[in-house]
């Protein structure tokens, strides 16, 4: 199982969720790694100074994979399919597999798109 973050993850971290902690320290515990991808990355770290440092130390403890041509591809061709529209989203499902959770704070969306993939995921609401 892995556990792959969403912005609201980031969010999160940023307003000091004590349930968000508590799930990294379980993670680093169990020996995971969670992961995300650069375009969430980006979303997350407009936001200006001050405001990265949770950001960074989260990021610090997270693979953080590239939104590259395969990717951004798979994400759109998803979107074709469930007439969506944001290729973070769906580049995030897209990094999951069956099983693995999702941290988000857009479940709603996700579940579209996961269905769609037929990606079996549990998605938790941060």
């Amino acid at each position: 199982m892995t556990l792959v973050l969403d912005a609201g993850a980031f969010v999160a971290a940023e307003r000091g969720d004590r349930r968000m902690i508590a799930l990294m320290k379980a993670e680093r515990l169990a020996g995971r790694t969670p992961v995300t991808h650069g375009g969430v990355v980006g979303q997350v770290w407009c936001e200006g100074a001050g405001r990265q440092v949770p950001i960074a130390r989260l990021l610090d403890a997270v693979d953080v994979a590239p939104l590259d041509d395969e990717l951004g591809r798979r994400a759109g061709a998803l979107l074709r399919l469930t007439g969506g529209r944001d290729v973070i989203d769906a580049s995030v499902v897209l990094l999951a597999c069956d099983g693995d959770t999702i941290l988000t704070s857009d479940p709603v969306d996700l579940t579209a798109l996961a269905a769609e993939a037929g990606t079996h995921l549990d998605l938790l609401a941060v």
